[in-house]
């Protein structure tokens, strides 16, 4: 038998409209009373179908946009400001206006979440990130809230609808480019194991030397947060590793212009003793020293693509799940040596 609201209020030992205020986060109830009253919905697990109750009712004519829980720094990334501007493009052309929802940790988002659906502030939601155990997914999917991901969901990936790049063959495709221009020791630098788009471009990465048959080695690999700590001296002890890597993955541009003045300090020539690919072909990296080579992932169509099929959900809530990948492009500079 289903559970009820009545059945929420006499757990929680509050009245029937406090539970429904709850729902529709009345800034009339205490946030205490809120978490109280959501814990117990958990327990009990009474779940509200929003998308019955927006049919039933009127549309916001809104799109909830979440960030990662590293939004102060996804701030200084140029691909948030892309990726945004591309979804509100595409929502200005279909009249909904955009809500940004940005925390700095995983709890705060999902409070945020919880309280933007529950509130009916938005009619959906498009998450500008996939990562592992992600209780924001499972709370959507629980109250059968609609929303898009950009990036390749880690949990329930055939039921959910996103927009991605092929990260995988695209990081294989990059690892061999630098393979056949006679590179064996290839390291890979930035991104966050969390996070599908750097699982999926660490496997491509991987079967490329696989498949050409040298070895993966743990220490050419130096992560997000070892690099954002360290920068300097992990990439110091990188390039004192015997053997030195003769190339770099750079999980970004941003994280690829890091590494370039590092190198110069360390007085190594890009790319006379070092090559060095990246991902997003931001605007700087055709003025960077040298020019950078770098992956054009075409953010804002990931941002139009998410907001189109989110859309299309919302007025069609039995709308199939679905893969929308947007393809990639080599752009071919000045960073990369063929030493064969």
């Amino acid at each position: 038998m289903d559970v009820t609201i009545k059945d929420v209020a006499r757990e929680a030992n509050v009245a029937p409209s406090t539970v429904s205020r709850v729902l529709k986060d009345s800034p009339h109830i205490s946030l205490q009373t809120k978490r109280r009253v959501r814990e117990i919905m958990n327990l009990m697990g009474y779940t509200p179908n929003f998308q019955a109750q927006s049919l039933a009712g009127k549309s916001t004519q809104a799109i909830g946009v979440i960030m990662p829980d590293t939004a102060y720094q996804a701030f200084k990334n140029p691909f948030f400001s892309v990726v945004l501007r591309g979804i509100s493009r595409s929502a200005n052309e279909q009249k909904y206006g955009l809500y940004l929802s940005t925390s700095f940790t995983q709890e705060g988002i999902y409070e945020e979440v919880v309280s933007m659906v529950q509130g009916k502030r938005v009619d959906g939601l498009i998450l500008l990130y996939s990562r592992k155990n992600d209780e924001v997914i499972e709370f959507l999917k629980q109250v059968n809230f609609p929303f898009i991901v950009i990036g390749r969901p880690l949990m329930h990936e055939k039921s959910i609808t996103y927009v991605d790049n092929d990260n995988v063959t695209v990081a294989k495709d990059v690892t061999k480019y630098l393979i056949e221009m006679g590179h064996k020791n290839i390291a890979f630098i930035g991104g966050n194991e969390n996070f599908a788009v750097t699982i999926d471009r660490l496997k491509g990465y991987r079967e490329a030397l696989e498949e050409s048959g040298l070895p993966f080695c743990r220490d050419y690999l130096i992560d997000e947060h070892q690099f954002n700590d360290k920068g300097f001296e992990s990439l110091k002890n990188l390039i004192n590793y015997n053997p030195m890597p003769t190339a770099i993955i750079a999980q970004d541009d941003l994280t690829g212009y890091e590494i370039l003045s590092y190198l110069e300090k360390l007085n190594i020539h890009v790319p006379r003793d070092l090559s060095i690919i990246g991902f997003n072909n931001q605007i700087l990296s055709q003025h960077s020293r040298p020019p950078l080579t770098s992956i054009e992932i075409h953010i804002s169509r990931l941002g139009i693509e998410a907001t189109k099929s989110l859309i299309e959900k919302i007025k069609d809530p039995n709308t199939f799940p679905k893969r929308v990948t947007v393809p990639t492009q080599f752009i071919e500079r000045e960073s990369c040596r063929n030493i064969k």
